[in-house]
């Protein structure tokens, strides 16, 4: 287990209080595991109804990082997965409530509801007025069945939202309770895992899954969910979520929801940002609105991969809540309104529909068909390779442009104009390969198409002679020369072999064959070498023994030219 904690013993007070040294509107109670607003004895005295929550730990930034103006009053820690006690719950009530009186939000857990629960009847027997409402939002457990009931999830942080956004409109405890409770029995919530997560005192995993594998409908304590499958397109994912969401809250066409979007605690932004709009495509598809929609991390199980999906159904004064000013330091600052997505030309792009297209039995296009089918097959390959001495975007980066150019091929200019097909490849390139790897292709097919261009011919010599003035870009513009073990050692060899085995009459198969000898030659050679230049250069001695992937790319698609011509 590798975790960037102190002392498993002192995780909660430790989190907690980096959490309050760096928001000067939180205080801690003594003790360290209690946040409460700075401010609570003020907002208590004008007569605002307390708003109290928490559970265990491990789910951050819940319960601590909505404590604040328009959400709680205060959140009580448990250690991680844990309930807090009775009595940590019971100081909270003590240390933030008025004569308004409080109101607890608890997940249905069952720790969670004795000790929360308990606690309100002993502040209830003290005269303190206290409510409590429960939020069972986990759709993946039936209403009804040999289970301690559904759990609360995610769909919990709305139900602090709105009734925040009550208790802060001066509303009396009775509706904020009612407001609360109408909230939570209008939600819905279920979870994927890709990954499990690791409890710091348990040192190891929940549970373990296979590289093809995720969980389905599980909650957010690290245990196992109730049905496992083989790992889906994202798409796929949201639907079977979404479907179940829908179909439990009986959701019909013309019906207004708010969407959450939540990270389980490892899931890339990229990815979520994938998931919300496959969310809000399938959303469109049956009709329901999405009136507010975030994403992000919310409510977690520590660092577990995956997400979870929430619906609520919202009306007018629900958005309303929504909407109110919340100042804690998780609510996202984002109103959550949806946007429809514009797409706009960029400017200076030129029209290829109209030109002459490369014909389909050219020599041309299918040399440019065949290092595109190369690059397509070896993605995993230099994925792998990458991963080992770089970050591991070689391989995906290739074949989306090799992709591309296949879509934009038909529109192309004439074979018989090749320095101008070279010129489209290369605006393909540099428009849709990112990295190092494509603005240094679309140099290099660019260098070259001037130099077809400025001799008018195509020769084998011309051809040749291009291919070494592409290469010469190449090094000029990214600074790599023979040795720095970059692709540039597999290039710069069969350029110069390609040219010497012409200038000798050898023939064209014969110099072609000569150059994909000298560009494997050259990739070799890289196990051997100290990077210098490129993203092998950062992990310096670690990349001897591999040979670096740009070369191994390169001689790849030098030995796919030659097939396709011989």
């Amino acid at each position: 287990m590798k975790k960037l904690i102190n002392d498993v013993s002192a995780v909660v007070p430790d989190m907690l209080a980096g959490l309050a040294a760096l928001n000067p509107n939180l205080s801690l109670l003594q003790g360290g595991t209690i946040v409460v607003r700075a401010d609570a004895e003020a907002v208590a005295a004008r007569g605002e109804v307390a708003l109290i929550s928490g559970g265990g730990s491990g789910h951050e930034p819940a319960h601590a990082g909505y404590v604040g103006h328009g959400m709680l009053s205060a959140a009580v820690a448990g250690e991680v997965f844990t309930s807090p006690s009775t009595d940590a719950v019971l100081d909270a009530i003590r240390a933030v409530t008025g004569a308004a009186g409080a109101l607890l939000i608890v997940k249905n857990y069952t720790g969670d509801r004795f000790n929360f629960g308990l606690a309100a009847e002993i502040a209830r027997a003290e005269g303190i007025p206290t409510e409590m409402v429960i939020v069972a939002d986990d759709v993946a457990l039936t209403a009804s069945g040999d289970h301690a009931g559904r759990r609360g999830l995610a769909g919990t942080v709305l139900v602090h939202k709105i009734a925040g956004a009550a208790a802060a409109a001066g509303r009396p405890l009775t509706e904020v309770a009612r407001i609360a409770r109408e909230v939570a029995a209008s939600l819905g919530t279920m979870g994927v895992a890709l990954t499990p997560c690791t409890v710091p005192a348990a040192g190891k995993p929940g549970f373990e899954l296979a590289d093809g594998e995720i969980e389905w409908g599980l909650g957010i304590h690290g245990e196992a969910g109730v049905a496992r499958g083989a790992m889906e397109r994202a798409d796929a994912i949201v639907e079977r979520l979404l479907t179940k969401i829908v179909g439990d809250l009986s959701l019909q066409a013309g019906e207004r929801v708010a969407l959450l979007v939540n990270n389980l605690g490892g899931t890339p932004a990229s990815e979520l940002s994938i998931v919300a709009g496959a969310a809000l495509s399938y959303l469109a598809g049956r009709g329901i609105k999405v009136e507010r929609a975030w994403a992000g991390t919310f409510l977690s199980a520590l660092e577990m991969a995956g997400i979870s999906m929430t619906l609520l159904r919202v009306d007018d004064d629900r958005l309303g809540w929504l909407d109110a000013a919340a100042h804690t330091s998780a609510w996202p600052a984002l109103s959550g309104r949806v946007a429809q997505v514009s797409i706009r030309s960029a400017p200076g792009k030129a029209d290829r529909a109209s030109a002459a297209t490369l014909a389909h039995d050219a020599t041309l296009r299918r040399v440019i068909e065949a290092v595109c089918a190369c690059l397509l097959e070896a993605e995993p390959t230099l994925t792998e390779m990458d991963q080992r001495v770089g970050d591991g975007d070689l391989g995906i980066s290739l074949s989306r442009g090799a992709r591309k150019i296949l879509d934009e091929l038909d529109g192309y200019p004439a074979a018989s104009t090749p320095g101008a097909v070279l010129r489209s490849l290369s605006a393909t390139v540099r428009r849709v390969v990112g990295g190092t790897s494509g603005p240094l292709y679309a140099v290099m097919l660019l260098r070259a198409a001037v130099a077809l261009e400025q001799s008018a011919g195509t020769s084998a010599q011309q051809w040749a002679a291009a291919f070494g003035a592409g290469v010469d870009g190449l090094m000029e513009v990214g600074g790599a020369r023979p040795g720095d073990r970059t692709m540039v050692d597999a290039l710069k060899p069969a350029a110069d072999a390609l040219q010497s085995a012409l200038a000798r009459a050898q023939a064209p198969d014969a110099a072609l064959q000569a150059a994909v000898d000298a560009a494997a030659d050259g990739t070799a050679r890289t196990a051997t070498m100290h990077p210098r230049r490129g993203r092998s250069s950062y992990v310096g001695e670690r990349a001897l023994g591999y040979v670096d992937p740009g070369a191994h790319a390169v001689a790849l698609w030098l030995a796919a030219i030659r097939a396709a011509l011989g």
